[in-house]
């Protein structure tokens, strides 16, 4: 049976070159690596515990410790990296942006457990996602954290973080709460604060800021999303990249 989070096969000709071939040596693979990777998207599209895989897809043990070494060896990241600078190139833009956009997104968390704070602003216990993304809304670096920590105190940590993957971003849009001296002299990046419309009532679109809003909402189609379900800051952020991930797979898939 397919499901929707399985991989095409011109997903997996991009996708498989970033992950281990077979070892020469020792015991052979039980599992192809493709039905592995299937499994990780299933658990993140659809949002349930490791222990409910269902038939067909490896076992529990082998999915996760393969999820784990991902995590771990920051295999989701590098994937991600490379597929923004292959996506940007097919658009005719450079591989490595010179601006970006800045803004995070406050959820609650389950009781898994794990580092949590309480966002007064949004009024959420839980942690804190903090994105930067390009102008069309590739994540470039992504980061997890306690609710409690403030946007301008994320953005730092974020934007020194990004130097060595994008190090050719000059300017960099976001909203009012990162305004200030603190995020301004983090790095060589131009922070241009985008306020509100005068007089503004309600919701609207504000240009650049917006990219970065529809990219939460695209990871949001994964119900792994809805929550915080992770004990481990590395595992939230190793999904958020696997999930970046997927976007850009199946935009270049089509090509």
């Amino acid at each position: 049976m397919r499901y929707g989070s399985d991989l095409t096969d011109a997903e997996w000709k991009i996708l498989e070159p970033f992950l281990p071939s077979p070892c020469s040596r020792g015991r052979k693979r039980r599992w192809p690596m493709r039905r592995i990777v299937e499994a990780i998207f299933y658990v993140l599209r659809a949002g349930c515990a490791w222990q409910m895989l269902p038939d067909g897809f490896p076992p529990l043990s082998t999915v996760y410790r393969w999820f784990a070494r991902f995590r771990d060896d920051g295999t989701w990241e590098r994937i991600n990296h490379h597929l923004v600078m292959h996506d940007r190139e097919r658009t005719g833009r450079d591989a490595s942006p010179s601006a970006a956009v800045l803004d995070s997104q406050s959820v609650k968390t389950a009781e898994a457990g794990g580092p949590r704070g309480y966002d007064a602003g949004k009024k959420i216990k839980g942690r804190k996602r903090n994105a930067l993304v390009d102008t069309d809304g590739r994540a470039l670096k992504l980061q997890v954290g306690p609710a409690d920590i403030q946007d301008r105190d994320g953005a730092v940590s974020l934007l020194r973080a990004s130097r060595a993957s994008f190090p050719f971003v000059e300017r960099v849009f976001a909203d009012s709460a990162y305004a200030g001296e603190r995020v301004a002299n983090a790095t060589r990046i131009a922070v241009e604060i985008v306020r509100k419309i005068d007089g503004q009532v309600g919701f609207q679109v504000h240009k650049r800021r917006w990219v970065v809003e529809r990219f939460f909402a695209w990871i949001g189609r994964n119900r792994r999303f809805s929550r915080d379900v992770e004990k481990l800051i590395s595992s939230a952020e190793a999904f958020l990249y696997a999930a970046s991930t997927t976007i850009l797979l199946r935009r270049l898939g089509r090509c």
